[in-house]
């Protein structure tokens, strides 16, 4: 690969790089800042038929989960020079040059189309049928939940941590998180509280075990609910807590004093918001409680077409401002009594879930393969950028029914 092909390609804009990437042919093209700069190695042309075929974050994913390109070093550096690459587009004509170069390095791979991974979900869908959002939610889930133990670690908790400094440890800013939940909810003994998208049990856990509530939680994930009850029953809790796999839209033993959503919401879809916030409504009792904690985009528009995200993490998944939960929640007659920015409390957690798998690599490849190791890697860091930037955010959104009193203080700090 020389440089002369870059040189030629999206109207020049690859003449200087911010990395230094060596090919399978033994070539290199060396970054502007060659010596602290990282390495990207493009050890299979397979990298390119990948490029060639889907000029996008599609072909950039397949040919990084598949291996085909692999970093030489800080995978994180590597993101930073994301900006630098806003809004190139490769043309025919670039993918033509591309094809020609590979080549021309005795790339015979690219004259056939190379296998799209494993763990990648079909495109498209934005339907939100019970049958298509058991498919999505299963194709995250329904990983391991060995896979899962290495990453989050003890919690076995998978959202945003509350950190009262960076050096709490992960597990001690996820206790913090669901007490401050408990908190917002005003959660009492007797008390009958409904997790939507329970995970693995650790919210209804922590609030049977400290303040005395009897609990249903709900989950799409079979492999979930099943470590979820193991993980209730050796807590000595099953007397008051129960978990289902069902939909929330099936739920029909209402109503529930409170109700809580943590990391559930980014798969109902905006178009079912208004749905999502109705069923909640219709299965608390007046004056019930509900929190929504949820990741929201800072900005009003989304990505077009399919991401790396939605191919290999969160099929089906949208993120929408916060307003559109709040105007759901208000259109139910929620009213809306509390919302929290947690954004800087994301990079810390998902750094420290980087770090579970780093630490646990090679069990992780063992337990789920090499493709979703990669995949898991590179979501997760490039989130934590995201949220570092402000593209990103998470909310805490606590809303009352209408009916009856609330009980809830009159100064916010009564919360904490």
């Amino acid at each position: 690969m020389t440089s002369r092909t870059l040189n030629a390609i999206a109207a020049g804009r690859l003449r200087s790089l911010p990395v230094t990437l060596r090919f399978w042919d033994g070539s290199v093209l060396l970054a502007d800042a060659a010596g602290s700069a990282p390495v990207v190695s493009v050890d299979n042309p397979q990298a390119l038929a990948h490029l060639v075929r889907e000029p996008n974050q599609i072909g950039l994913a397949r040919a990084w989960v598949t291996g085909a390109v692999d970093v030489d070093g800080d995978l994180e550096q590597v993101l930073d020079t994301r900006p630098r690459f806003q809004g190139l587009r490769l043309s025919a004509v670039d993918r033509l040059r591309l094809a020609r170069a590979g080549l021309r390095a005795g790339g015979a791979a690219l004259l056939r189309r190379p296998a799209i991974p494993s763990i990648e979900a079909a495109p498209g869908g934005r339907g939100h049928s019970l049958a298509e959002d058991r498919r999505a939610v299963r194709h995250h889930y329904d990983v391991s939940n060995e896979f899962y133990s290495l990453v989050l670690g003890p919690s076995m908790t998978y959202s945003c941590a509350y950190f009262a400094s960076p050096a709490d440890t992960l597990e001690a800013a996820q206790e913090q998180k669901h007490e401050l939940i408990s908190r917002k909810l005003r959660l009492a003994a007797g008390e009958r509280l409904l997790d939507i998208g329970c995970g693995w049990g650790s919210m209804l856990m922590h609030a049977a075990a400290h303040h005395g509530v009897r609990g249903v939680g709900v989950t799409l994930s079979e492999l979930q609910a099943e470590l979820a009850r193991e993980r209730i029953r050796d807590a000595g809790l099953s007397s008051r807590l129960e978990v289902r796999v069902a939909d929330y839209r099936e739920i029909r033993d209402g109503p529930f004093d409170k109700v809580v959503s943590i990391g559930m919401y980014e798969h109902v879809g905006r178009s079912e918001l208004g749905t999502y916030a109705s069923a909640v409504r219709g299965l608390l009792r007046p004056g019930g409680l509900f929190l929504n904690h949820g990741i929201a985009r800072l900005n009003s528009t989304g990505p077009r077409g399919d991401t790396f995200i939605s191919r290999y993490i969160f099929p089906a998944g949208e993120l929408h401002p916060v307003t559109a939960i709040t105007e759901a929640m208000q259109t139910a007659r929620l009213e809306v009594r509390d919302v929290e920015s947690l954004r800087e409390h994301y990079p810390l957690t998902l750094r420290r879930w980087v770090a579970n798998l780093e630490a646990h690599r090679a069990e992780a490849v063992a337990t789920a393969g090499s493709e979703r190791e990669r995949a898991w890697r590179l979501y997760m860091l490039a989130s934590a950028q995201a949220f570092d930037a402000g593209e990103i955010t998470v909310y805490q959104v606590l809303a009352a029914r209408d009916g009856a009193a609330h009980g809830l203080p009159l100064q916010r700090s009564a919360l904490f």
